[in-house]
């Protein structure tokens, strides 16, 4: 018995099985066999009925999976299976980040990669001797081809150029996250890039102090690496704030008891920060009688470093798919 199809298969049903069909007539002629025949007969005629009914019913189930696979069928679809992709991790990271602080107040700001000297450096309080002006620390732009000089163009070598025109721009009360790509003239290695990512945060208001400033990263901190995180600053120096300092946390690794990661000590360092200097409150049009703040800023390859355990910078732009996919279950 052959049959492409339902309607095929139960035009054989009608065939052999029906009231009228062919197995059917065989049990009419029945009662014309031999009396010392009909045992076989009979046994045979029964075999063969039951062989037909079950071969037909196999067939019928086979029809009818392939009927509710092709309802399932996307015709839309590549013929080539196209697997899932996963978010960078930087990215999945930078999410967590933001989306920690946007539960305390803090809204995101952006701004330009190519930027000028005066957001970069001169409204943060970077004296003009300062080394991060130099040519080995920033990657300067120049205007003419040929011309060797650098110039007030340059790659941003952190996000606080977007803090200072957030507060060139708006009136406090400021609270803000700057995230973004910066640029720094730096020999590439496992532990260094000529470009990584940032985030820094600001807040400017009446009356905000140091105290503020610490509770604010001891919730990050919690909130990131674990509510049993701590966290220890101290003391620093950065252009742009005064006093300033740098944050370690409790090891997540070994839980403050001292491996190879935090180098026996207990503590990582993640992040800087410090109360803006009222030199750059001034220098951005804030009444630094009137008004204080803290900022702070942290790379996201070092809390990717923390949270995934990737020891080598590298791995996060060379685009090595076994590398990535590994993250697939974030």
């Amino acid at each position: 018995m052959k049959a492409q199809n339902l309607e095929e298969l139960e035009a054989l049903r009608i065939k052999y099985l029906s009231k009228k069909g062919e197995i059917t007539s065989l049990f009419s002629d029945f009662r014309n066999v031999p009396n010392e025949q009909k045992r076989e007969i009979g046994q045979l005629l029964n075999e063969l009925k039951t062989a037909a009914a079950d071969r037909l019913q196999e067939m019928k189930e086979v029809f009818e999976a392939q009927k509710a696979d092709a309802e399932k069928l996307d015709l839309t679809r590549t013929p080539d299976p196209i697997p899932m992709g996963t978010r960078h991790p930087l990215s999945l990271v930078r999410e967590e980040i933001v989306d920690i602080f946007s539960h305390i107040g803090f809204t995101v700001a952006e701004g330009p990669e190519v930027e000028d000297d005066k957001h970069v450096y001169g409204m943060l309080n970077f004296a003009p001797e300062h080394p991060a002006r130099d040519m080995q620390d920033t990657f300067f732009i120049e205007k003419e081809v040929g011309v060797q000089k650098p110039t007030d163009v340059l790659l941003r070598s952190h996000t606080s150029s977007v803090q200072t025109r957030v507060m060139t721009s708006q009136k406090p009360p400021i609270r803000v996250l700057c995230p973004g790509r910066v640029y720094r003239n730096e020999a590439i290695s496992a532990r260094a890039h000529c470009f990584f990512h940032q985030v820094e945060g600001l807040y400017i208001d009446k009356d905000v102090s140091f105290a503020d400033l610490r509770q604010v990263l001891l919730y990050f901190a919690r909130e990131m690496f674990g509510a049993d995180t701590k966290i220890r600053l101290r003391p620093s120096y950065f252009p742009f704030t005064e006093p300033s300092a740098e944050m370690d946390i409790s090891c997540n690794i070994c839980g403050g008891t001292g491996c190879s990661f935090c180098k026996g000590t207990g503590w990582v360092e993640i992040l800087g920060c410090g109360m803006v200097d009222p030199n750059v409150l001034e220098s951005c049009g804030i009444d630094s009688k009137e008004y204080t703040g803290f900022a702070f800023g942290m790379g996201v390859e070092r809390i990717t470093n923390l949270k995934y355990r990737v020891k080598d910078l590298r791995l996060f732009s060379e685009n090595d798919i076994r590398f990535l996919q590994q993250f697939e279950s974030c």
